[in-house]
C-alpha cells in the first residue's frame, strides 16, 4: 500500500493542548518498553560514531529514554540524552529529567528537526516521529544530520501491515482504561477521556493515520539517496514477544564507521 500523508488531529495548531498531550502521553506509555530490541543496534551505531551524547528530536512526551538509556548502559554505552521538540512538553520533559536523576535533560525552546540549532550537538534520534514529516521534510532531517556530521537513528514501533492496523483498531479501550495511570498525571487527560470523551476517538483517528504515514524500508532508502558520505543501515527488528516489527534507519559518517571497524 502506498504511503498516504493525511492530517493527524494532534499535529494541528487548533487541537486543544490537553488532547495533544493526551495523545503523546498515551503513545509514550504504550511504546516505551517496545523499543528494547533496538538497544543493541543503537549501541553499535553510537560506538561507531564515537558518540557520548544524544539529541532526541520530536521527543513528544519524552519517548522511550527512561527505559532505553539503562539498557544502553548495560551494553557498555553510557550516554546523556537531551530531549527536544518543535512543541516541547515541559511537564513531561521535567518528569523524565527527575526520574532519570538528570541523566535525561531537555531543551526548553522549540527545535525543528529539519534545521537543528548549531548549539545543539550529539547523535540524533527520533522515536515514533518521522512519520509526522512529509518526504521532503524527512529527507531534510537526514541531510541536516549529514551536514553537521552527526550520527542519526530513526525508529518506528510499527509498519504498514494489516497486522499492525489490527492492533491499532482497539486503541479506544486501553485509552479509557489506562488514562488515570499514565504519567505525568494531567487533569486535562481525565477531562478529555471521561467528561468529554474525545481523546479515545482522537487517538483512534490519529493512530490510524499514523499507520498510513509510516515509511517502508524502500521509502527510507529513497530518503538517503545521494547522502553517500554516510553508511546507512535500514531494516526491521522484532522483540521476543512482539509480532509487530520495529522499522529502523541508522546513519553514521563513513569515515567514523571505518575507524570503528578497524
Amino acid at each position: 500500500m502506498k504511503r498516504m500523508h493525511l492530517i493527524e488531529i494532534a499535529d494541528e495548531a487548533w487541537c486543544p493542548r490537553g488532547i495533544r498531550h493526551g495523545v503523546t502521553d498515551y503513545c509514550r506509555f504504550v511504546t516505551e518498553g517496545a523499543y528494547k530490541p533496538v538497544a543493541p543496534l543503537l549501541a553499535g551505531a553510537l560506538q561507531s560514531a564515537n558518540a557520548r551524547h544524544v539529541l532526541d528530536l520530536g521527543s513528544g512526551a519524552a519517548g522511550p529514554w527512561l527505559r532505553l538509556q539503562p539498557l544502553l548502559r548495560e551494553l557498555g554505552v553510557d550516554v546523556t540524552v537531551c530531549l527536544s521538540d518543535h512543541n516541547p512538553d515541559l511537564v513531561a520533559f521535567e518528569r523524565a529529567r527527575r526520574l532519570s536523576r538528570q541523566a535525561v535533560t531537555f531543551h526548553p525552546e522549540p527545535v525543528e528537526a529539519t534545521q537543528v540549532p548549531s548549539e545543539l550537538s550529539g547523535f540524533r534520534t527520533m522515536f515514533s516521529a518521522l512519520h509526522h514529516l512529509r518526504p521532503d521534510q524527512a529527507r531534510a532531517v537526514l541531510a541536516d544530520a549529514v551536514a553537521r556530521g552527526e550520527g542519526i537513528g530513526v525508529f518506528e514501533c510499527a509498519n504498514r501491515s494489516f497486522l499492525t492496523l489490527g492492533g491499532l483498531i482497539g486503541t479506544p479501550v486501553p485509552a479509557l482504561l489506562l488514562a488515570p495511570f499514565i504519567g505525568p498525571l494531567r487533569w486535562s487527560r481525565l477531562f478529555w477521556t471521561y467528561l468529554v470523551p474525545a481523546l479515545p476517538l482522537v487517538l483512534l483517528f490519529d493512530v490510524t493515520v499514523s499507520w498510513l504515514r509510516l515509511y517502508s524500508e524502500p521509502e527510507l532508502r529513497e530518503l538517503t539517496a545521494g547522502l553517500n558520505s554516510y553508511q546507512w543501515d535500514i531494516g526491521t527488528v522484532r522483540g521476543k514477544w512482539n509480532p509487530i516489527p520495529i522499522t529502523y534507519l541508522l546513519g553514521v559518517p563513513s569515515d567514523k564507521s571505518s575507524e570503528h571497524g578497524r
